[in-house]
C-alpha cells in the first residue's frame, strides 16, 4: 500500500485550481489538527493496548498478542508518516540534508510501508486464529501460544522482504533548488522497470486477496456459529458460555476487520486508479483522494478504539494497569 499516490495530491500534479484550495490557509489549519488528533489518539490507544496485553496475564492469549502486534505496527505507521504529511503543507522541502537526510528519506517510507504489511499479516491471522477456535475447537491451535511469537516475527519479516525495494528506489534529490524525496524506479531499477508493475500486484497480495481470505473465513464462523447444536443438557451451559466467549471476542475481531476494509477501500480504488490511468486532472477526483488518504490514515487511532469500545477485558486491564501505575 504505497503513499506515492498522495504524494502526487501533494506536491503539486493537480490542476492550478485545486492546489490554491490546498494552498488556503484555512486547508492547512484543518488537516493540521486532523493529523495531529489521529496521531495523539493513535500513540495513546496503541501503546496502552500494548501495555495491557503484555502487563495482564490473563490477555495474553495468541489472539491478544496478534492485535498487539497490529498495535504496534499500527504506532510505527504515524510516528513515520504524519509528521511528513504535516511539514509538507507548510515547508516544501526536504528538511534535513546530508547521509541523515538519505537515511530518514528512505528508512521512513520504508517502515511505513512495513507497517501496512504487518497489520493485514496480523488481521488474516486472527481470522485464522477465530476459524479454528471456533469450527475446530477441539484441534490442537495452529496459533498457540508458543507459536505465536514465530508467526509474529514472521509478518515483520515479510513486510521487511517486500518493502526493501523503497530503500533503493526513493532517494534525496535537488529538484530546483529545493532538496525532494522522490521515488526514482527506474534509476535504481533500470528503465525497463516499472513501479505499477511492482505496486499493483504488492497491493493485490497484500490487501485485495488478504480481505477475501478473511471475508471467507468469517463467513464460515458465522455459518457455524448459526448452526452450532449443543450436545447434551450437562455440558449445554458450559459450551453456552464458551459460544459467549467466543461471539464476545469475534465481534472485536471483525469490527476491527471493517474498520480496516472500510478505511483503506476508498485509498486503494483511488491509488490504483492513479497507477494505472497515470491520474486525472479533475479536481473532484484530487480531492477524493487526499480525503481517502486522510480517512486511511485515521485507522491507526480507530483500531485501539474498538478494542477498547468493544472489550470489557481491555478496559478493565487498562484501569487496572492505570491504577498500578
Amino acid at each position: 500500500m504505497s503513499l506515492d499516490a498522495v504524494n502526487k495530491t501533494m506536491n503539486g500534479t493537480q490542476p492550478w485550481s485545486c492546489k490554491q484550495i490546498y494552498d488556503a490557509a484555512a486547508t492547512k489549519i484543518g488537516v493540521t489538527f486532523v493529523y495531529c488528533l489521529i496521531f495523539v489518539v493513535s500513540l495513546a490507544g496503541n501503546t496502552f493496548i500494548a501495555m495491557v496485553v503484555f502487563k495482564t496475564n490473563t490477555m495474553r492469549k495468541p489472539i491478544n498478542v496478534l492485535i498487539a502486534n497490529m498495535a504496534m505496527s499500527d504506532l510505527l505507521f504515524p510516528i513515520c508518516l504524519f509528521p511528513r504529511i504535516v511539514t509538507r503543507l507548510y515547508v516544501d522541502s526536504w528538511l534535513v540534508s546530508g547521509r541523515l537526510g538519505e537515511a530518514l528519506c528512505k528508512l521512513l517510507t520504508f517502515l511505513t510501508d512495513v507497517s501496512g504489511a504487518v497489520s493485514i499479516q496480523s488481521l488474516v491471522l486472527i481470522a485464522v486464529d477465530r476459524f479454528q477456535a471456533v469450527v475446530f475447537p477441539l484441534r490442537s491451535p495452529l496459533i498457540s501460544s508458543k507459536r505465536c511469537p514465530f508467526f509474529i516475527l514472521a509478518t515483520w519479516m515479510v513486510g521487511i522482504a517486500t518493502s526493501t525495494a523503497y530503500l533503493f528506489a526513493y532517494k534525496l534529490v535537488k529538484n530546483q533548488g529545493r532538496l525532494v524525496c522522490e521515488l526514482r524506479w527506474k534509476e535504481a531499477f533500470g528503465e525497463s522497470s516499472s513501479f505499477a508493475n511492482y505496486i499493483l500486484p504488492m497491493t493485490f497480495v497484500f490487501f485485495y486477496i488478504p480481505l477475501l481470505v478473511i471475508a471467507i473465513l468469517y463467513r464460515l464462523i458465522y455459518l457455524k456459529l448459526k448452526t452450532q447444536v449443543i450436545p447434551g443438557e450437562q455440558t449445554a451451559i458450559a459450551i453456552q458460555q464458551r459460544l459467549t466467549r467466543e461471539r464476545t471476542v469475534l465481534k472485536i475481531a471483525i469490527a476491527i476487520v471493517l474498520g480496516f476494509a472500510l478505511c483503506w477501500l476508498p485509498y486503494s480504488f483511488a491509488s490504483t486508479v492513479l497507477f494505472v490511468f497515470g491520474g486525472t486532472q479533475q479536481c473532484g477526483f484530487v480531492y477524493f483522494t487526499f480525503v481517502a488518504a486522510v480517512i486511511a490514515h485515521s485507522n491507526c487511532a480507530i483500531n485501539p478504539s474498538i478494542c477498547f469500545i468493544f472489550s470489557q477485558n481491555y478496559r478493565q486491564g487498562l484501569k487496572n494497569f492505570l491504577t498500578r501505575s
